[in-house]
């Protein structure tokens, strides 16, 4: 396992290449306490981009927990705090 935490500008870079930027929507803004629904992220992006974390940073995450964390803050928590 990494023992390198995950950051926001890691998880802001992780989306953008795993699934893109929705058209109006800031990334460069305060997006920590913005859901994922808001940011334009579904449910397969979320599942593509737990897949690059456990690839990434060596951090399996589980489909509960993942639905779970519904904004970039709450997923930060769950893979730094594994």
């Amino acid at each position: 396992m990494s023992q390198h935490n995950l950051g926001l500008a890691d998880l802001r870079r992780l989306l953008t290449e795993s699934a893109g930027v929705s058209q109006g929507v800031d990334m460069d803004g305060d997006i920590a306490d913005a859901s994922f629904d808001d940011l334009g992220y579904d449910s397969i992006a979320l599942m593509e981009i737990a897949a690059r974390i456990t690839s990434t940073y060596g951090v399996p995450i589980e489909d509960d927990a993942l639905a779970e964390a519904t904004t970039p803050r709450l997923l930060l928590e769950l893979v730094n705090g594994h």
